[in-house]
């Protein structure tokens, strides 16, 4: 296979990415890929890896005069060696050097999670739940307002039918 760039040497850079589901993937010979900045990109685990977006921190030389962790011990040189945080307080002391490195990896600085598969979709008001109706019910009862509060009766005895199927 030809590199995608130029398309006169051999491919053997495959890149593969995916991104807002969808999937593209990159050929490249030796010599575009490092036009990419993709260079010494075979590591042998995952921690290699991340290390390896680390590269162009400033490295420190002396290590007595590095910031330390109060809790771990660890310095931002250990942290850009291993790929790994060594715990939840480094991201606190190093949080201002490790952001534009979690941007990289993640694509923001703010975790936004996950809904599990068995979550609804979406979380119902306090209007749209048999509880929010029953208290809107009540309230209407003690207004006298008899016509609506039927209405919100109906609505309660339909929800609570889809709970039974």
């Amino acid at each position: 296979m030809l590199c995608e760039k130029c398309g006169k040497n051999h491919a053997t850079t495959h890149i593969r990415s995916v991104v807002n589901g969808v999937a593209k993937e990159l050929n490249l010979c030796s010599l575009c890929a490092s036009d990419y900045g993709y260079t010494n990109i075979h590591h042998n685990s995952l921690a290699g890896m991340l290390a390896s977006l680390f590269a162009d921190a400033p490295q420190i030389h002396s290590a007595e005069n590095e910031i330390r962790c109060p809790v771990c011990n660890s310095g931002f040189s250990d942290i850009a060696k291993s790929g790994k945080a060594g715990c939840a307080e480094c991201y606190k002391v190093f949080g201002n050097r490790l952001m534009p490195y979690l941007k990289r990896v993640h694509g923001s600085t703010r975790h936004a999670g996950k809904v599990p598969n068995s979550a609804p979709l979406m979380v119902k008001p306090d209007g749209e739940t048999v509880e929010g109706l029953r208290l809107e019910l009540n309230r209407l009862v003690a207004e006298e307002k008899y016509e609506q509060a039927a209405v919100i009766r109906d609505k309660i005895k339909k929800l609570e039918g889809e709970k039974n199927e």
